[in-house]
């Protein structure tokens, strides 16, 4: 068993140089100058993150000035009796609604659950959970719409929302699962 896993250890660090290395001699050999191709690349992703700074600086400081103005704390203070009902931590508002905008700014919350209630605990093993089965909806939309010109999006948003609600359905049902020790 150990040596299966040294075996996928050093497969795990020869993996990224080895792909390099195959794209670059896929490219030599069709001929292609794979240096300059490489620079075009970089260029065209830097005016990519050049166009879209404005929105993530935007997103960064709403989900800044939501967090410093207590309107999170606020949020779940109004949500308690619904989420107590639903049995979801009201602990867990702020993270899930910071989720929807900002991996990293969720990834802060999550770090702050952990510290106050533990990663070994209900809220703590919930709040994983849901860091891994939703996705930040809005900054994906801006982000990659406004990459691709998307102009209509129709029913993107309600789908997205519909498909992070699951996400976290699936979560409590799978923090419950593991509690009860299925």
């Amino acid at each position: 068993m150990e040596k299966a896993f040294d075996f996928l250890l050093y497969l795990s660090d020869a993996i990224v140089p080895v792909l390099i290395f195959f794209i670059v001699a896929c490219g030599l050999a069709a001929k292609i100058q794979v240096y300059d191709e490489f620079v075009k690349g970089a260029e065209d992703g830097f005016r990519t993150v050049i166009k879209i700074m404005p929105t993530l600086i935007g997103l960064m400081v709403a989900v800044g000035v939501l967090r410093a103005s207590g309107f999170l704390d606020f949020l779940s203070g109004l949500l308690c009796s619904f989420t107590d009902r639903v049995h979801f931590p009201s602990e867990l508002v702020p993270l899930t609604v910071v989720r929807l905008f900002s991996s990293s700014a969720a990834t802060g919350l999550a770090l702050d659950i952990f510290k106050q209630y533990g990663t070994d605990s209900s809220i703590g093993l919930l709040a994983s959970l849901m860091m891994s089965c939703t996705e930040t909806v809005f900054y994906t939309m801006s982000v990659y719409f406004m990459t691709a010109k998307v102009r209509r999006t129709r029913y993107t948003l309600g789908g997205a929302l519909f498909a992070t609600g699951a996400g976290i359905l699936a979560s409590i049902m799978l923090a419950g699962m593991m509690r009860a020790g299925m």
